[in-house]
C-alpha cells in the first residue's frame, strides 16, 4: 500500500463540548471513558479542555464520532452517563449496531425515592419493558444481571402508583440449591426471609424502606414463598415470580392459574441456574414449551449483552454460555 493511500484512509475530526463539565462528564475518572473507545475501536483521542480530537482510520472515527454524539445527547438530555453506557455503546458498535443509546434511554419507567431515574439500559431490556406494557403475562429469561426482576417490580410499583392494580405480590421458590425450610432455625417468617432479601432490597431502593414498610403493614405489597400462592385467586394485583426456574411444573401451572380479573404476571428466571434436585424438571422450562404459542403471554430472552452490571459480570456469563454449549447442557 502506499503511502498516499494510507493518508486517504485516516480520518481527523474535532468534537465540541458545551463547557468542562460536560467534558468530565464524558472523558469519565481519570479519563477512564476516552480510554475505553481509543482500546475498543482502536484511534487516537487527543482531549484538551472541552475539545476532542479524533483519528486514526475513517471508518472507525466515524463510529467513535456516533458514540460520542450519542454520550452527549443523553447529557443534554438530563440523563448521566458511566461507563456502562460506553461500554454497552461499544458492544453495539462490535455488533454491526448504531449506538442509538438515546433512543434506548428515552422511556423513564420511574422515579425512586431519592430520584434516581429507572429505565431500560439495553436493548433487550427496552423490549422487556415494552413486553410488560403490552401482555397480560410475561416470561423474562435470561442469565444475572440483566434487570429481570429489577425492571418487572419498577414496571409493577409504577402501575401501582397509577392505580393500574390495587397490590404488588411478589414470590419465590423457597428452594435452593437442595435445601428445605424445615431444617433452617427460627418461626416461619425468619425462615423464608434469606430466599426473599433480594426482592426486600429491590422494593428499599425503588420506593424507601419507609414506604415499604408502610405499603407491608396495610397489606398492598406482599412477599411470600411460591406454595402460599395456592388455592388463591389474584384480582387487580401485579404478581412477580422470581426465580422460576426454580419451581416444579405442577408449581408453574398453579401460579399461572391464580391470575384473577385486572391482573398481570411476570416470571422471571434463568435456566443455566436450575437449582432443583436432578430428577425434578423445572416449571419454567417447560412453561417455556408449553406456552410459546399461546396468545395473550409474551416472551423475552435477555443475553449477555443485557447484562448491566459490571463489565466483568458479562464475560463471566458469557464464559459459562461457551462452557455449557461445549457440554451439550
Amino acid at each position: 500500500m502506499s503511502n498516499s493511500q494510507s493518508q486517504q484512509e485516516m480520518h481527523s475530526t474535532k468534537l465540541y463540548l458545551h463547557d468542562l463539565e460536560e467534558a468530565r462528564a464524558v472523558f469519565g475518572l481519570y479519563d477512564e471513558n476516552l480510554k475505553a473507545i481509543e482500546q475498543a475501536l482502536p484511534i487516537r483521542i487527543t482531549a484538551r479542555d472541552n475539545e476532542l480530537q479524533l483519528s486514526g482510520p475513517k471508518e472507525t472515527v466515524l463510529k467513535a464520532e456516533a458514540l460520542l454524539h450519542q454520550l452527549f445527547a443523553l447529557l443534554r438530555q438530563g440523563i448521566p452517563i458511566s461507563q456502562r453506557d460506553v461500554t454497552y455503546g461499544l458492544r453495539l458498535i462490535a455488533a454491526g449496531q448504531e449506538p442509538n443509546l438515546s433512543e434506548i434511554y428515552a422511556d423513564v419507567i420511574i422515579s425512586t425515592s431519592r430520584g434516581k431515574q429507572i429505565r431500560p439500559k439495553t436493548r433487550g431490556q427496552r423490549a422487556y419493558v415494552q413486553a410488560l406494557k403490552e401482555y397480560d403475562i410475561v416470561f423474562s429469561i435470561g442469565p444475572a444481571g440483566t434487570g429481570k426482576t429489577y425492571l418487572a417490580m419498577a414496571v409493577a410499583v409504577a402501575a401501582l402508583r397509577n392505580r393500574e392494580v390495587s397490590r404488588l405480590i411478589l414470590t419465590r421458590p423457597a428452594v435452593e440449591a437442595g435445601e428445605r425450610l424445615g431444617f433452617l432455625p427460627g418461626d416461619l417468617q425468619e425462615k423464608v426471609d434469606p430466599y426473599l432479601r433480594p426482592l426486600y432490597d429491590a422494593l428499599f431502593d425503588i420506593l424507601g424502606q419507609d414506604t415499604f414498610q408502610k405499603y407491608m403493614e396495610r397489606g398492598i405489597i406482599e412477599v411470600a414463598p411460591l406454595a402460599y400462592m395456592r388455592g388463591r385467586t389474584l384480582d387487580d394485583a401485579y404478581i412477580i415470580l422470581d426465580e422460576a426456574q426454580n419451581s416444579t411444573p405442577e408449581q408453574m401451572m398453579m401460579f399461572l392459574t391464580r391470575l384473577g380479573f385486572g391482573s398481570r404476571a411476570v416470571v422471571t428466571g434463568d435456566l443455566t441456574q436450575i437449582d432443583l434436585p436432578k430428577s425434578r424438571a423445572s416449571g419454567l422450562a417447560e412453561a417455556c414449551e408449553v406456552l410459546r404459542d399461546v396468545k395473550g403471554i409474551g416472551f423475552v430472552y435477555l443475553t449477555d449483552q443485557d447484562v448491566v452490571r459490571h463489565p466483568l459480570v458479562q464475560r463471566i456469563v458469557k464464559a459459562y454460555e461457551t462452557h455449557l454449549q461445549k457440554q451439550g447442557l
